[in-house]
């Protein structure tokens, strides 16, 4: 909304279209504009009845409290198999819970390389039998899982502690970094990153995808974990406030992030292993921007996990998509999810690729937003429009936009080209539905056929639908 300027004179206020307004300016009149539209359509009355909840206003400020109170700590990296106690066949995801058969092309395709990855199968292209079959594995496709006895799990990232970006994919194998807020030592986890194009996140499974996830596991892993208990907490938190600071929002970019990383885990490093695997290691993540993601991700979703669970609460505590649904939790209501189709992103394709070669959005990484970085602090970040599309101006008023839904600015994470305004953090589900304006997610595209990898990158928004759902349901629980 506009700010209002006192009326000292006769002023009229114009609402909605700028035709009226237009023609009482071109006679001479002050003219004060707001910035007004009705609520989402069928949803009067949940907003009335929530607007009257008697604890709302408190229970809105206790969930705030609790997640701008945590602080984010690097404190570990392990296996999942010894973090989220996960088995062979025990497969986790990106977004809200989904079985095969409704499973996007890149999900499919990081699912089958995970198979291949863990030696149930040996070539990720047997596994699509075993993994539709949602049971004990038989048959010559998965001679290794046969041999095993080994049973197939699918389970959302975000049910145990954990977040991961794009196909979001975690198996047994693979190294988590590991979170931790010293208050209350409560912790969450995200694997490491494997860098942009074809990857397994990105739904790609070939032998050098392969080789390189191997690779983190035998070398890269095992040198980070003897890095960080060398050298310390490192205060991720802290990194993102530079971050915003230095042209990262976060999300799509975390240059800065990446090198603040390499600068604090440097010297452990170099005195964790020989001289090559350190060369090749610290090759590695200064090579791959977006390094610093996958503890981004996980230190935003340390804050909100904080918030959860406060009766009459209306704040969104996690935004997620699995490439088929996209789905929101919040804090008043609990685990429960609420979702619609996943879009399509608009922006920037690689290559020859094109609207129809991408997949409808995909990925934990909207925790980011949720917790006010990406797409909200886009004006942080102006030269994220080179990666995502739109332009400079766009990214300034979507960041001005979304204070328009948020409940609170963060005293920590600030942007300089808004005179050092905190970031606008905790959506509100009634102020979306009241509004009508959508958070803001810039993300990377996946192709929509497994294998294919990356095929761009660009910005969107959640289904509309899925924040009337769950203002309906919070207003069920008002007494």
């Amino acid at each position: 909304m506009t700010e209002a300027r006192p009326m000292t004179d006769p002023s009229v206020v114009a609402t909605g279209f700028d035709l009226l307004a237009d023609a009482i300016e071109t006679q001479a009149a002050p003219v004060i504009r707001v910035d007004w539209q009705p609520p989402m359509p069928g949803t009067e009355d949940d907003l009335a009845t929530v607007a009257g909840d008697p604890r709302r206003a408190a229970a809105n400020a206790e969930a705030v409290r609790r997640m701008l109170d945590v602080q984010a700590h690097l404190v570990d990296v392990v296996p999942a198999r010894e973090s989220l106690g996960l088995g062979a066949g025990d497969f986790l995801h990106a977004g809200p819970p989904i079985s095969w058969d409704r499973a996007s092309g890149p999900m499919r395709g990081a699912l089958m390389g995970a198979c291949a990855l863990e030696g149930l199968v040996d070539d990720p292209e047997r596994a699509a039998p075993m993994l539709a079959g949602g049971a004990r594995a038989t048959g010559t496709e998965a001679a290794g899982a046969q041999a095993t006895g080994t049973q197939i799990t699918l389970d959302p990232c975000h049910h145990h502690g954990a977040v991961g970006p794009m196909a979001g994919v975690v198996s047994a194998s693979m190294w988590m970094w590991v979170l931790e807020d010293p208050a209350t030592g409560r912790r969450t986890y995200c694997s490491l990153n494997e860098g942009l194009g074809k990857v397994l996140r990105y739904g790609a499974y070939s032998s050098a995808v392969l080789d390189r996830l191997r690779w983190m596991s035998s070398t890269l892993g095992p040198l980070l974990q003897r890095a960080v208990r060398a050298a310390g907490p490192v205060d991720i938190t802290a990194i993102l406030t530079q971050m915003l600071h230095m042209g990262d929002e976060g999300h799509n970019r975390n240059r800065s992030g990446t090198l603040m990383l390499l600068r604090d885990l440097g010297p452990a490093l170099v005195a964790a292993g020989s001289g090559d695997d350190v060369a090749e290691a610290i090759r590695f993540i200064g090579g791959n921007d977006h390094f610093f993601l996958n503890l981004a991700m996980p230190a935003c979703k340390l804050a909100l996990d904080a918030a959860r669970d406060v009766p009459g609460s209306t704040m969104v505590v996690a935004m997620a998509r699995n490439g088929t649904d996209f789905g929101i939790q919040v804090s008043g209501t609990g685990d429960r999810w609420y979702t619609g189709p996943a879009q399509v992103p608009e922006g920037l394709y690689l290559g020859d690729y094109g609207p129809d070669d991408a997949n409808p959005d995909i990925g934990d990484s909207a925790i980011t937003e949720t917790a006010g970085l990406g797409g909200f602090s886009m004006a942080a970040a102006p030269a994220i429009v080179r990666f995502v599309g739109g332009t400079v101006p766009d990214a300034l008023a979507t960041s001005r936009r979304m204070y328009e839904i948020t409940l609170a600015e963060s005293p920590r994470w600030s942007i300089p080209a808004l005179e050092f305004r905190g970031v606008p953090t905790g959506i509100d589900v009634s102020l979306v539905c009241r509004t009508g304006i959508l958070p803001q997610i810039n993300t990377g595209m996946a192709g929509r056929v497994a294998g294919v990898g990356q095929v761009g990158a660009g910005l969107v928004t959640p289904p509309a639908e899925i924040f009337p759902a769950a203002l309906a349901a919070l207003a069920d629980t008002v007494p």
